[in-house]
């Protein structure tokens, strides 16, 4: 579902990310793990050609992300081939990025509609299923302000799943909640992953990474150092660097 071959990013002289190669499966669930500035968030964004990368190529489900492929050229697709392409890729962010002045079926609601064309009642009915499956049932009426983080993100996650994405990616969705409120989102990942949906997942939960994850990565300076099932890399990681960041967050 996702392929990255070599994938360089740079902001300026820094570079963040120096020559990804990952590959996800269909159905699979990906935590990637390291400390802050290690290059995940940057590459969890290039995936949806938020970020744009600067050598290598990116793939989500065989197509190339951001570019078109003429001989040996890339050609950079305009805005709308881009943001129809983005379309097929859920993403919750660190901060929910709610509309405020909208309810939270509002919310759910808005893409569909305006994106995809979706029938306003064929939209809302749908809305209204992913609000109750993320919990949030006597919530459709209530404004972002109305709402705890925890609740705020659940809306999120749901608005994501409105537009029937083939990959979900989460930036690190839970670290600006309050810790009583991270496990009812956690809890919403879980039966998202349960139910099959393709997961790239930032994340300093470890508990999550550990029951969930089917694969952990482990960056640090803008490389993978570490890969493998989070029972072989969180219990016995190979490499240095791995150990000594899990000997902080364990």
């Amino acid at each position: 579902m996702v392929k990255a071959e070599g994938v360089h990013k740079r902001f300026g002289r820094n570079e963040v990310l120096k020559g990804i190669d990952l590959e996800v499966a269909p159905g699979e669930v990906m935590c990637l793990l390291g400390p802050s500035g290690s290059g995940k968030s940057t590459f969890l964004r290039c995936i949806n050609h938020l970020e744009k990368i600067n050598a290598g190529r990116l793939f989500v489900d065989g197509e190339l992300v951001g570019y078109r492929q003429v001989g040996d050229r890339l050609h950079e697709l305009r805005e709308a081939e881009v943001a129809r392409k983005r379309a097929e890729i859920g993403m919750a962010f660190q901060h929910f990025n709610l509309f405020g002045h909208m309810t939270a079926l509002e919310n759910v609601v808005c893409a569909p509609v305006n994106v995809k064309g979706v029938p306003r009642g064929q939209a809302r009915a749908r809305a209204a299923e992913l609000l109750d499956r993320v919990g949030l049932s006597d919530k459709h009426d209530s404004y972002p302000s109305q709402l705890s983080g925890g609740q705020q993100q659940r809306v999120a996650i749901a608005r994501a799943m409105a537009m029937d994405p083939k990959l979900m990616l989460f930036d690190e969705p839970t670290s600006a909640l309050d810790p009583e409120l991270v496990g009812d989102v956690l809890e919403v990942m879980r039966q998202l992953a349960g139910d099959g949906m393709t997961m790239v997942v930032v994340t300093h939960e470890m508990g999550f990474a550990r029951e969930v994850a089917d694969r952990v990565v482990f960056m640090d300076g803008g490389v993978v150092v570490e890969e493998g099932p989070p029972a072989e890399v969180l219990a016995n990681p190979r490499h240095e660097r791995t150990r000594a960041f899990l000997s902080k967050v364990l």
